[in-house]
């Protein structure tokens, strides 16, 4: 006969990346994702969705390095060329910022990765309930 467990419902990316960017449950967007700055809870204190199998791991990393060099190289070039600053002075205020923003992005980016994974039933994320 049909087997109503093997079923994978579906999940709208849209959505949980938005939750998983706010750092909140992909799931239900009410339980908090992550325990602390970068740990990710093993499981929701609202709806209990389990998160111990996610695979994040350097993911969130190398896509803020990305988009930071991305946004902060250009700016460089642009203050340099319009002001001259003294390499001291542009130097320290580039570290702020690329320091800034790479604390900024890190879980927003951990948080939206989970919830991609989630979402696309990725690494435990749709096993069927035992």
């Amino acid at each position: 006969m049909f087997d109503d467990s093997s079923i994978e419902v579906e999940r709208p990316l849209a959505p949980a990346l938005w939750k998983g960017w706010r750092r909140r449950c992909p799931k239900c967007g009410n339980g908090p994702l992550l325990n602390g700055y970068l740990k990710v809870r093993d499981t929701c204190p609202v709806c209990r969705e389990e998160f111990h199998h996610h695979r994040a791991d350097d993911g969130p990393a190398y896509v803020t390095i990305l988009i930071v060099g991305h946004v902060m190289a250009p700016l460089l070039l642009w203050a340099f060329v319009k002001w001259r600053p003294e390499p001291l002075v542009l130097f320290t205020i580039f570290a702020v910022g690329c320091v800034g923003l790479s604390l900024y992005l890190l879980p927003r980016l951990k948080g939206a990765l989970i919830a991609f994974q989630w979402s696309r039933h990725m690494h435990g994320f749709g096993a069927p309930p035992a």
